[in-house]
């Protein structure tokens, strides 16, 4: 599977913050790019500045660092202390976001592509963009997210910077294929693009153009007409820019394998079965490229934004870059001035040749610098104070999941998960012990984003079919209700629509999300204030222990004939994730009793409890808290026949 701290603001530049992360910028005072969403005045500071093992006040904010005189207490105080960034608090009250993987693999009906393939291969007859939101919004999804670029490379959006792209396939004409002047100019770019990675770009106006061409551009515009938050897949990876003369080697050691009787794995099979192409980028990954002085954007020949650029509307950066982080720093650049805002941006650690003789090395801090300078609001996925892995792709949270992990360097100089001391799948990611281990140099917000897809691979294939909607509700309540939030991908088909069997799962899980949690059964509870301050769905109500003790407890007179089967708390995260320990009591009029009892709460925790009907007060206890617990949400459900 699947740093830097208060950078830039919006578009401006702030050339002494970035330049500590080899990012410049190329003109102060340059204006917002647009779409960049800039962070508003309340947002707390990137970093507390912190860093003694004194006694001192302890400042909240989204990334502490740990001094090496600091005492184990103080070290669970200052994790404590972290809290998230406005945009995490709403990342995590979307719940459930859509993952729609749709791309070359769509059409060669593989899950990992070889980069050799024909563009001409991604030829849907048609696209329904509106009929996927639909489905999402069916789900109840709050947000939805696209890959623009998978492992083969090949991009969804007619980017400046490599042929591989939706430009050179046929669904970028109506009437499924290039008329006559298309013709000619698709003939030109392709004796070009051996030396020029812009030469598909430059014919994009040529001939019948498809004015829907532009999939992530109509995906974007489609999600926001629906009223979805979005996000971006951006690979690192990406086979189509493999140096040709070592995919020459590589292809022949698997012909051998395969010729001598040897298993070939998903991506070998891949690359076997495109054995006589070659890789269809420019050969820049991997490649050994010298790091040198680059410009971003790096204009090309008739590009569209020199004039913005030139008098202060676009703002310009100057960088340290080998050819594939800076391609990788352009397309950045293109989605966030062309396509924002954007909500989140996704992208994982993958360097799957590694094993076979490529690698390359990727400049996250530069990454995340030029996002935090483009767009801060932007939650990155694996970048700092951003959102992390869960761990797998099964949809499932930890039962103990903190949203306040450790980290063993500043996370925004590397990929998160591999600043995690024992990694994203380990059961333990954020107890006092793993806090307080040697090693641990930050703490900051990082909460987890539970993977998965509807279907058994993340891109459609005919033969396979989808999780019914009683698997989707489970997954709900494994993963939101685990303090995490679901990320549920839905591929849509070659035919260019979610199928029938999807829409319906989907349907019927966000029926059930409605029918189960659209009502909080606690409501008419006594007393009348405590129980409205714990179900308005407010954050900003919330019940802590008097006198700012870090345990204590409460109890509700409930109405007469509640039966509910489930129960559901929430903390107020805005002031940080604290409680360790809580139990659930029920009193039937003689004796109090346990129905449930769980770790970690923060945003959601859904605990099922043995049906109750005869409860007559209902009793929370939170036994143990780094901190003032703040319980802003508490509920109880009954789940529909």
């Amino acid at each position: 599977m699947i740093s830097r701290r208060d950078v830039l603001r919006g578009g401006t530049a702030a050339t002494a913050a970035v330049a500590a992360a080899g990012l410049t910028a190329g003109r102060a005072g340059a204006a917002p790019a647009p779409g960049s969403a800039p962070a508003p005045e309340s947002a707390p500071a990137a970093a507390s500045t912190v860093t003694s093992g004194g006694t001192g006040a302890i400042r909240p904010a989204p990334i502490i660092a740990v001094d090496p005189a600091d005492t184990p207490q103080r070290i669970v105080a200052k994790a404590a202390a972290v809290v998230p960034r406005p945009p995490q608090v709403s990342w995590q009250q979307r719940e459930v976001t859509g993952f729609t993987h749709f791309g070359m693999n769509t059409f060669t009906d593989r899950e990992w592509g070889s980069g050799c393939e024909d563009e001409v291969t991604f030829a849907p007859t048609a696209v329904d963009i509106d009929q996927w939101m639909d489905a999402y919004r069916a789900a109840g999804m709050k947000q939805v997210m696209l890959t623009a670029k998978h492992h083969d490379g090949f991009v969804v959006y007619p980017t400046r910077y490599t042929n591989h792209s939706v430009i050179a396939s046929p669904w970028w004409y109506r009437d499924g294929g290039p008329d006559a002047t298309a013709r000619a100019a698709r003939a030109t770019a392709t004796a070009q693009r051996g030396d020029d990675y812009a030469a598909f770009w430059r014919i994009r106006g040529e001939g019948n153009v498809n004015p829907a061409g532009d999939i992530l551009g109509t995906y974007l515009a489609a999600a926001r007409k629906a009223g979805l938050k979005v996000g971006v897949y951006l690979s690192p990876a990406d086979g189509a820019e493999l140096p040709h003369a070592w995919h020459e080697t590589f292809v022949a050691g698997i012909v051998a394998k395969h010729d001598a009787g040897g298993q070939l794995d998903t991506e070998e099979q891949s690359t076997y079965d495109d054995r006589d192409r070659a890789p269809s980028g420019m050969g820049r990954y991997g490649s050994g490229s010298a790091v040198t002085a680059r410009t971003v954007p790096t204009l090309v020949e008739g590009d569209d934004r020199a004039e913005a650029l030139a008098a202060g509307r676009l703002p310009r950066f100057q960088v340290m870059a080998d050819d594939y982080n800076a391609y990788y720093l352009n397309q950045l650049y293109e989605l966030f001035t062309q396509y924002g805002p954007i909500d989140e941006l996704w992208l994982d650690g993958a360097n799957p040749w590694t094993s076979s003789g490529i690698t390359e090395t990727y400049d996250f801090t530069t990454w995340f610098a030029l996002i935090r300078a483009l767009s801060p609001d932007t939650v990155t996925f694996a970048g700092p104070q951003g959102t992390r892995w869960v761990g797998n792709e099964a949809g499932q949270a930890r039962l103990t999941e903190w949203s306040v992990t450790p980290a063993t360097a500043d996370p925004a100089t590397a990929h998160g998960e591999g600043l995690l001391p024992n990694g994203a799948q380990a059961e333990d990611i954020g107890s006092d012990a793993a806090i307080t281990a040697p090693g641990v140099k930050f703490l900051q917000w990082f909460p987890a984003e539970a993977d998965v897809s509807i279907r058994p691979g993340w891109f459609w294939h005919a033969s396979e079919q989808p999780k019914t909607a009683e698997q989707l509700t489970e997954l709900y309540r494994t993963s939101v209700g685990r303090n995490a939030v679901l990320l549920l991908n839905v591929p849509p088909s070659t035919g260019g629509r979610v199928d029938d069997a999807d829409v319906a799962a989907l349907t019927g899980f966000g029926r059930a999300v409605a029918a189960t949690y659209g009502r909080n059964l606690l409501a008419g509870a006594r007393p009348g204030s405590l129980a409205r301050t714990l179900t308005d769905g407010r954050l900003e109500t919330a019940w802590s222990p008097s006198g700012g003790a870090a345990t204590g407890s409460f109890e509700l007179r409930l109405p007469k004939g509640l039966s509910f089967d489930q129960v559901r708390l929430g903390e107020d995260i805005r002031r940080g994730q604290h409680v360790e320990e809580f139990t659930v009591d029920v009193w039937d009029g003689t004796a109090w009793t346990t129905i449930a009892e769980g770790t970690t709460i923060g945003y959601s925790r859904i605990l099922a409890v043995p049906a109750q009907s005869a409860a007559r007060s209902l009793r929370i206890t939170v036994g143990r808290a780094r901190a003032t617990p703040r319980l802003a949400m508490l509920g109880l459900y009954r789940t529909p026949a």
